[in-house]
């Protein structure tokens, strides 16, 4: 496991190696924000597992990619404790995936640095989740707020998406130093995040952090049959 491992005041702000991550900051071309709509009825669809995702110009791995940023920094879904969350072996049907692009991203700080992905994404399943805008915006609330109570520092204004199937929204952040964008987003069978890092030293923008958290829901939920593509 990668991860600093010693006292941040140790250390001394590095900068990105340069040309260790597209100017995209997900592995391929510029994307565009997902089309807006509006969120549809519940369908009636629930998923059993949450699964690895397969991403055009990203290789997708189970896990966070080997990395942590350690000190309670690296994001989790928080706020959802009211919802009736999907059991296996009574324990919360979770999943976290990894997915690297090509060049690989990597971060440095004095003499430390580290590989890391492109995005690290956590989801959580339920059995239902009847006002997703609302669970989203809890979820958000919290985990920002215990985020920035451990040490991220929020930059700008988040910024809200819909599509027919989810619902997101998206914040810039900067997390030990190095330019991070956060995107949460859920359904009416789950909720998640998209945790985005920093290609060239820049801040993912929210739009593509937005296209590419879509397309990640999309396939980490893509294991029933009848699933609506977000």
């Amino acid at each position: 496991m990668r991860k600093w491992g010693i006292p941040a005041a140790a250390l001394v702000l590095g900068v990105l190696v340069a040309g260790c991550g597209s100017s995209q900051g997900d592995g391929g071309k510029p994307a565009a924000a997902p089309t807006s709509e509006k969120l549809g009825p519940d369908t009636g669809v629930r998923y059993t597992e949450a699964t690895v995702p397969r991403l055009d110009g990203l290789t997708c791995t189970e896990g966070n990619g080997g990395f942590k940023y350690g000190d309670d920094l690296d994001m989790i879904v928080a706020g959802v404790d009211d919802l009736p969350a999907l059991k296996e072996d009574k324990r919360d049907v979770e999943g976290t995936a990894s997915c690297f692009g090509n060049p690989r991203i990597t971060i440095s700080k004095g003499r430390h640095s580290a590989t890391v992905p492109h995005l690290t994404g956590k989801t959580s399943l339920f059995t239902a989740v009847a006002d997703p805008q609302s669970a989203l915006d809890k979820s958000f609330e919290r985990s920002m707020k215990l985020s920035k109570d451990y040490g991220r520092s929020l930059v700008g204004e988040p910024k809200t998406y819909s599509t027919k199937a989810l619902v997101m929204k998206c914040q810039q952040n900067v997390t030990d130093g190095f330019p991070m964008t956060t995107c949460f987003w859920a359904n009416y069978s789950a909720v998640g995040e998209v945790d985005f890092y920093p290609p060239n030293n820049q801040h993912v923008p929210l739009d593509q952090a937005a296209e590419r958290t879509r397309a990640f829901a999309s396939g980490a939920l893509s294991t029933e049959s009848d699933t609506a593509t977000p």
